[in-house]
């Protein structure tokens, strides 16, 4: 079985995040779910954002790289949006990695906010909608289609809908049936690594 770290996304770890990994956790897999916020969780994208990008934000490299510190080394890091920045970048800078899960953001491996190339042998699944406004319209699908052709073992998927956050269950934008085939997909690359 696998052991996965999830981050949270910009409202916080909402129950629905926590749901989400509960599914996970059902099928045989250790599933951590870091609160980089402190138990703070937010009503809207807005909100969350001036809570994590505004004047005391906390440094959420910093509570990430805490959060993962005690955890063995070869752990599948996933993240739902803004945890993506921190599942990505610790699946490519943290020795070990044995997978990740990027749901609806993708960092570019190349260019002015790469990390770098993505590591050999690390198996990756992106998700996100083919109409979401973040995912879709600010270049991230891009990314994603980028890593993807880049690793021998990358899967790009994309619903269809303009949801953010839809594997939420405790938000608006929850889509059950894209949840389902999403959690299906990611259990499937657990399963095998």
């Amino acid at each position: 079985m696998a052991d996965v770290v999830l981050f949270h996304h910009i409202q916080g770890l909402t129950p629905g995040v926590v749901a989400l990994a509960d599914r996970w956790r059902a099928a045989g897999h250790t599933v951590h779910t870091p609160d980089l916020y402190g138990g703070r969780t937010f009503a809207s994208i807005q909100d969350g954002a001036a809570f994590s990008q505004g004047e005391g934000a906390p440094d959420l490299d910093t509570l990430a790289d805490e959060a993962v510190a005690g955890l063995p080394a070869g752990l599948v890091y996933a993240g739902i949006s803004s945890g993506v920045m921190q599942a990505q970048r610790l699946a490519q800078t943290r020795p070990g990695a044995a997978g990740a899960v990027l749901c609806e953001s993708c960092l570019p491996i190349s260019g002015e906010w790469a990390i770098g190339p993505w590591p050999d042998g690390v198996p990756v699944q992106v998700h996100g909608m083919d109409a979401d406004e973040f995912f879709a319209g600010e270049g991230d699908i891009d990314a994603a289609r980028e890593l993807v052709a880049s690793t021998a073992d990358g899967e790009l998927f994309v619903y269809a809908g303009d949801q953010h956050l839809f594997e939420d269950s405790s938000l608006p934008s929850y889509d059950a049936a894209a949840t389902d085939l999403l959690s299906e997909r990611v259990l499937g690359l657990l399963a095998r690594v």
